[in-house]
């Protein structure tokens, strides 16, 4: 199996497309030729993006600004599924937080749920109409090594993306034969291949620069595993090295251990 071909009538459309791995992977899907529509908050960003990746590929690209945490913003993208047929899809929008519960603001926590889960869900199922009815179609959903693990101080991000981990899993064997495609993409820390000494996280200074994955790599790697129609793709030496300890580790060792590292990202 492969990604659906790109024509001139259809759209692949992507959402966090203002910076990461959503831009990253609008950026290569240009490349081979598909049309795109890409979602994200900041106009400016998306603006900037498209005129370079018309001028650079001769592609069309539509920009829609929109947060997707608000539920008639989510409405608003859903639309465009019955005026454009987009056959790929992939839902790479999200926030997250860090340090214990109680003392974050529950207007962001709400905020990341909306965006992180029920966004991802209400676009999957809108996309899922026009590909299923067409026989064709590609799905990516991004979910997290995170997602594998219950990770104190982090607690509305991986229960949004555990939720988004098996959501995709199992649309991946719910739609066997059915000519549309779902892989889950869950990495670890993914960052630029540059980063500036004075722009490092705590964990850009403890984690050897090697074991990181950039998000073009990232993107080109979880393509390649969409067209194979692989269930879940895990990009990096440092993501994999998670999601194996994920599996083997006991929780009660893993999850406080992590939880530690986590309330020191939160302080």
């Amino acid at each position: 199996m492969t990604l659906p071909s790109p024509s001139p009538d259809t759209f692949a459309l992507v959402t966090g497309a203002s910076q990461g791995i959503g831009m990253a992977m609008a950026r290569d899907l240009a490349s081979m030729g598909h049309n795109l529509i890409v979602v994200a908050r900041r106009e400016a960003v998306l603006r900037e993006l498209a005129d370079a990746l018309e001028a650079a590929h001769g592609v069309t690209v539509e920009v829609v600004a929109a947060d997707l945490s608000k539920h008639e913003e989510v409405s608003r993208v859903i639309e465009l599924f019955d005026a454009r047929p987009v056959n790929i899809l992939i839902n790479s929008a999200g926030i997250a937080s860090f340090g214990p519960l109680m003392k974050q603001d529950w207007a962001y926590e709400v905020d990341q749920f909306h965006l992180n889960a029920t966004a991802v869900h209400r676009l999957t199922h809108a996309a899922l109409g026009g590909m299923l009815e067409r026989r064709s179609g590609a799905i990516c959903n991004v979910g997290s090594a995170a997602g594998n693990v219950p990770i104190p101080n982090n607690a509305t991000y991986v229960f949004t993306k555990a939720g988004v981990n098996a959501f995709t899993e199992a649309l991946h064997y719910e739609l066997k034969g059915t000519g549309v495609t779902c892989t889950l993409l869950a990495p670890g820390p993914v960052r630029d291949a540059v980063i500036p000494d004075e722009e490092k996280s705590i964990v850009d200074k403890v984690v050897p620069d090697f074991l990181w994955t950039t998000y073009e790599s990232c993107s080109r790697e979880t393509l390649e595993a969409m067209a194979k129609n692989q269930r879940r793709v895990v990009p990096g030496p440092l993501s994999k090295a998670m999601n194996a300890a994920s599996k083997i580790a006991p929780t009660g060792l893993l999850a406080p251990l992590i939880g530690r590292f986590y309330a020191k990202m939160g302080e």
